[in-house]
């Protein structure tokens, strides 16, 4: 029954829009629980969720993201799957502790691009750092989404369900056009090569998430990073250099594909050049005022 009903809840999920990543933290938060008790989930009380939680959190020392993803996890399940109405799915609060994201310099981006093992890794990382993209953006961007009249990159179904147009910078254009042309595959400007490495022609699939994240952890321990560095990582790095380089916060919002200009401004927290603008400005400011 326990295996019905977790697949019920990906089928709830689903029908509440919810993306694919979402949707297995979901149903891995509710196994976890269903693993934990050694009971199927329909026998499983409120006492028993609220023990969990305080086991996790108490015991396990679950940092707040963690404990965030089961307890929305949980929650959908009994709310929405199982349709139970427990005072503890609406009791338990979790502070939200937001840490500035890890970012690159330019200098740090230029050697891991260099290094890079392949051509192909090359370029996707290329890619998803001169366009922001998030890891299956860049995975599954497609030749008909490039647009080289208007300079621009339309990504959509993107985390947020909407669609946005990205600025293309002439010498990713070129990137794209370049990579492309290694294969030509009608569907994907990045397909899997296959076990043999020359079946992107004809691949039915985009390159794998294992794939670009091995060649990028393998190069960050080559080139001994002081950093975690990460797929996202970049992205973090794309909004930071935009934001030291004078572009308005709105915009860089926009090219994020962020909703809440809350979001983006989390990269205000890690921006140096800008810091240093702002108090030569404030000193000019300053100046002037009192001359």
């Amino acid at each position: 029954m326990s295996k019905e009903l977790l697949a019920k809840l990906d089928e709830d999920l689903k029908f509440a829009g919810y993306a694919k990543r979402s949707r297995q933290s979901y149903v891995r938060a509710v196994r976890q629980l269903m693993n934990f008790w050694s009971k199927p989930l329909e026998e499983i009380e409120e006492q028993h969720v609220r023990e969990y939680w305080l086991h996790c959190k108490d015991e396990q020392g679950w940092m707040p993201a963690t404990m965030r993803i089961s307890y929305s996890g949980i929650k959908f399940f009994y709310q929405h799957t199982l349709k139970r109405d427990w005072e503890t799915l609406s009791l338990m609060k979790i502070k939200r502790h937001t840490t500035p994201p890890t970012v690159l310099s330019v200098d740090e981006v230029r050697d891991i691009l260099y290094a890079l093992p392949t051509e192909m890794n090359r370029n996707f990382y290329t890619v998803l750092y001169t366009l922001g993209l998030r890891l299956g953006e860049a995975r599954n961007l497609r030749p008909e989404q490039i647009d080289s009249k208007r300079m621009c990159v339309m990504i959509s179904e993107a985390k947020a369900g909407t669609t946005r147009a990205i600025p293309l910078p002439e010498s990713t254009l070129e990137v794209l056009r370049s990579q492309w042309k290694t294969h030509r595959n009608p569907e994907w400007i990045f397909p899997a090569p296959g076990r043999t490495g020359k079946e992107a022609a004809t691949a039915k699939q985009a390159v794998s998430e294992t794939t670009v994240q091995g060649a990028l952890r393998r190069t960050a321990k080559k080139l001994k990073m002081g950093k975690h560095v990460h797929p996202h990582t970049f992205r973090h790095s794309y909004a930071t250099h935009l934001l030291e380089a004078g572009v308005p916060i709105q915009h860089v919002q926009q090219c994020l594909g962020h909703r809440s200009l809350v979001t983006t401004m989390i990269y205000l927290h890690v921006t140096e050049s800008g810091r240093e603008a702002s108090r030569e400005k404030l000193n000019q400011l300053v100046r002037g005022v009192l001359s």
